[in-house]
């Protein structure tokens, strides 16, 4: 049986709390003016009142709705990891369904990696330092291992799937591109620590 999550099923989906239409509205119109914000001027630019303005509301809509900063900026990251969760689940192959496995997990690393790169301040303002959700994890986990899964390695898959995920991390990510190693090399070391895996099963 496929240990995938099904494409209405991603773990941020589980966690959800049902939403009356039109709150369900205004966090999407909010979420989309943070995400005009963060995309013309940074995550830096990214307050309350910038956002309220955005949006065209008062800033108490902002405050009722998220909390605070933090809360408005972890719930910007959820919403971004969610997007991305249903490209995985049910978007186009390679990453999404219908490619060969490994094909798709190469295709994930990728993207993950181009997701990591383009969005790393946004996930350590939402996140702290570390830059990561457990829900986000968990997802990333549970996909990897499906895949592997599917190419027939043994082991301890959980973490066999965690150790791969590693060299993704968005901590490890920044400090090598702060040191100079460039995107296409990161990629590739990723990419053959993979198919070493995949040979070694």
């Amino acid at each position: 049986m496929s240990t995938e999550p099904s494409v209405e099923r991603t773990l941020f989906d589980l966690h959800a709390r049902p939403e009356r239409r039109d709150a369900a509205r205004n966090r999407e119109l909010l979420l989309d003016a943070a995400h005009r914000l963060v995309d013309r001027d940074g995550v830096e630019s990214v307050t309350m009142d910038a956002v309220a303005a955005e949006a065209g509301v008062g800033k108490g809509t902002v405050f009722r709705r998220f909390g605070s900063r933090a809360g408005l900026m972890t719930a910007l990251l959820d919403h971004t990891e969610a997007r991305w969760q249903g490209q995985v689940i049910s978007g186009p192959p390679p990453l999404g369904p219908g490619a060969p496995p490994l094909e798709r997990l190469l295709a994930f690393g990728a993207s993950r990696l181009d997701r990591t790169v383009a969005s790393a301040d946004l996930m350590v303002a939402a996140a702290g330092h570390h830059g990561r959700s457990g829900p986000a994890v968990a997802f990333w986990t549970v996909h990897v291992r499906h895949l592997l899964t599917e190419l027939g390695v043994t082991g301890d898959l959980p973490l066999l799937a965690m150790a791969l995920l590693a060299p993704l991390d968005v901590s490890i990510v920044r400090q090598q591109l702060d040191s100079g190693v460039g995107r296409e090399r990161i990629l590739a070391a990723w990419a053959d620590l993979v198919e070493r895996v995949v040979a070694g099963c």
